[in-house]
């Protein structure tokens, strides 16, 4: 048995018998020893089962005493492994490497096993970064089976358990390829192969220590994401693009042009009147000038459905503008008058979906699968389509703003549709391949275009990975079941935990309304207003509101706006069924609601 101990945490390693345990100054927090390699024929080889050979070893700091071991398993294949301390803050690291794979052979490595959390007392939770943020408290039943890290059940990089006042962070220190499963509250970590093969060191660390709650474990993880260079605020955003500026705390303003529905899609109906409906440019203008004159002094607008053949159609080339509606004067005419009326004018735009009948479809430039073939749907409006290598992405995206700027048709803003939801993809073309990770930097890429043309980057959610790049995103709620439909009700007990660590790096509208409840991504009984209220973001609305509605509008906006690049320091339960709930912000704001009785409290800070 190897023992090493730094700032009262003594991490104990057994190798042979893979045993590691950390003991801080209350508990002992035990891993199973379950790590194992899964091969891709179904094939299951635990390391406790291969020949062992491991020795201690200067650690990952040279201070420090950690362990070596290599397991050498009757497939052919030896993982090499690493446990002890990362320098001197008390990050465990472990570490794993896989040698003498073929391609395609392994489908996970699993190292090193779950936490053995126990049965607990039953205040003991799991902290899970599913969407927005939930805790599960312990004997609750959930199980996630298929937790994709960058993906809606995992916003962000990390995970956490607490009991008895003290925790675990966990972080996936090499995440593009990573994955987890909670089941019985346990969450074991897993990694995938990268284009067919394990091709790099895996790396895991844990903090350990006392922790009174998950506001403890989001500013633990937040103060890491800054040591390591990678926070970057809505500060730092306006320096690079001024326009940013003058979004925060603005109202988000959705408008709709045209919509065709192909007979291929998923959404087609017997009723022709579903499938092809269009407004006019001038129409959405008028409804915005009313929107003035109603009291909504500013706001960014964002529009769906200007191309040629409407939303979701013809991307990556929806041009010439929608002719129906007005044609490219009319979408150049509602952008300045748009822009006449003191508001910001933005798009929604796509380059995933790569649609078949596009005039400019090429199926090179479409990802590739590993048997060489290419991944195929047809749910969405414009039919049938493969998806865009989002490694080829940013010559579509200039050639496309070129487009708008030699037309005349001045934009604020810009949303790239699914970019920071959909999991990360990789491509096998031998002209065009690409990691997942390359697949989070391409997306970047594109984002950080529209910065450099002082244009507003946004895009769907909010993966970690692309936050750097990302300014605005359309929602960015809580995991519900089921999600975005009649009788949705939360999973876990929901929590702030993205804004926790980010509130100050991103703008996150929501939708809402004080006479109404439900909602995308908000549970039934919840009135989505407050949930904005709640996380200070701006509120979503459509082109027509009434006057109510308006001045529910114009208080948020004046919250919005006081709290737009502030860090939130707090989110509390107030009431034991936790339908009272208050945030606290570092300007000293504080949001006390009420879903129960549907009331809300704002002390506004100096």
């Amino acid at each position: 048995m190897y023992k090493t101990t730094l700032k009262n945490i003594t991490l104990h390693a057994d190798p042979e018998r893979l045993y590691y345990a950390v003991e801080t100054e209350g508990s002992l927090w035990e891993f199973k020893k379950d790590a194992r390699i899964e091969l891709s024929d179904g094939r299951v080889y635990p390391l406790s089962e291969g020949e062992c050979v491991h020795s201690a070893y200067e650690g990952l700091s040279a201070r420090l005493q950690g362990v070596k071991a290599s397991y050498r398993l009757s497939c052919g294949i030896t993982v090499h492994t690493a446990v002890g301390f990362e320098g001197v803050g008390g990050d465990i690291v472990f570490q794993s490497r896989v040698e003498g794979e073929e391609k395609g052979m392994i489908s996970r490595l699993v190292f090193p096993g779950a936490v053995d959390f126990g049965k607990g007392e039953k205040d003991s939770y799991t902290v899970l970064p599913r969407m927005q943020g939930e805790i599960f408290y312990v004997g609750s039943g959930f199980c996630e089976e298929h937790g994709r890290v960058f993906e809606r059940e995992a916003y962000m990089a990390m995970f956490g358990q607490l009991r008895r006042g003290e925790g675990y962070l966990a972080v996936y220190d090499t995440p593009y390829d990573a994955r987890y499963i909670f089941r019985e509250d346990a969450v074991e970590p897993f990694f995938i192969p990268s284009l067919g093969l394990m091709a790099y060191p895996r790396r895991m660390l844990y903090r350990f220590g006392a922790m009174k709650d998950y506001n403890d474990l989001a500013k633990l993880y937040r103060k890491h994401v800054i040591s390591r260079g990678n926070f970057v605020t809505l500060k730092e955003k306006i320096a690079r693009n001024p326009k940013v500026g003058e979004l925060m705390g603005l109202p988000i303003v959705n408008g709709w042009i045209a919509t065709h529905i192909s007979p291929e899609s998923e959404y087609y109906s017997d009723n022709p009147a579903v499938n092809d409906r269009n407004t006019t440019f001038e129409d959405v203008g008028n409804k915005l000038a009313a929107l003035k004159e109603g009291g909504i002094e500013k706001a960014y607008v964002h529009l769906d459905g200007w191309g040629l053949h409407g939303y979701d159609n013809l991307h990556t080339y929806p041009f010439p503008p929608h002719e129906a509606a007005g044609g490219e004067e009319g979408m150049r005419k509602l952008s300045e008058d748009t822009r006449a009326l003191g508001y910001l004018f933005g798009i929604h735009d796509q380059y995933r979906d790569y649609y078949y009948d596009a005039p400019d479809f090429d199926i090179d430039n479409a990802m590739h699968n590993a048997d060489g073939g290419h991944p195929f749907c047809s749910i969405w409006y414009g039919g049938p389509h493969s998806w865009l290598c989002a490694k080829v992405a940013s010559e579509f995206v200039r050639r496309n703003y070129d487009w708008f700027e030699e037309h005349g048709i001045e934009l604020d803003g810009s949303y790239l549709d699914v970019f920071s939801v959909v999991e990360l993809d990789e491509c096998f073309s031998p002209d065009h391949p690409m990691t997942r990770r390359e697949c989070a930097e391409a997306r970047s890429e594109c984002l950080a275009h529209l910065t450099s043309r002082g244009i507003i980057p946004s895009s769907e959610e909010t993966l970690e990975c692309i936050l750097p790049s990302q300014v605005l995103s359309h929602h960015a709620p809580y995991f519900t079941q089921p999600l975005g439909r009649a009788g949705a009700r939360s999973v876990g007990r929901n929590i702030p935990l993205f804004n926790l660590v980010y509130h100050d790096c991103v703008v996150i509208p929501w939708y809402g309304d004080l006479r109404k409840k439900g909602g995308w991504g908000i549970p039934d009984d919840d009135c989505g207003y407050l949930h904005c209220l709640l996380n200070g973001g701006p509120i979503a609305l459509g082109v027509a509101a009434d006057g109510e509605a308006i001045e529910q509008i114009n208080f948020v906006t004046k919250l919005a706006k006081k709290v737009a690049g502030c860090e939130m320091l707090r989110h509390e339960f107030l009431s034991e069924d936790g339908r009272v709930q208050r945030t606290v912000f570092a300007d000293g704001t504080e949001v006390t609601v009420d879903f129960e009785k549907v009331t809300y409290d704002v002390k506004f800070g100096e």
